[in-house]
């Protein structure tokens, strides 16, 4: 669960990178680099709620448990 978890932050700031270098270089034009750049920004939120799904399923089922500070100590 470590290994897919830490995969999937590196996808969403390479994601979070592509966006900026298309923000920066980009296209010829002001459309494809804006089409270019809304596609890497979905990707990163597509890939955001995704591993939260997956950490909050994993929660559910029990493969994970929270761990921390009990409240009121």
């Amino acid at each position: 669960m470590v290994f897919i978890t830490t995969l999937a932050f590196i996808a969403i700031i390479a994601s979070l990178g592509l966006a900026m270098y298309y923000m920066l270089k980009g296209g010829n034009t002001e459309n494809s680099k804006s089409n270019h750049m809304s596609k890497a920004l979905a990707l990163r939120v597509g890939l955001s709620v995704a591993l939260f799904l997956c950490i909050l399923i994993s929660w559910k089922i029990g493969w994970i448990e929270p761990t921390g500070i009990k409240a009121g100590q």
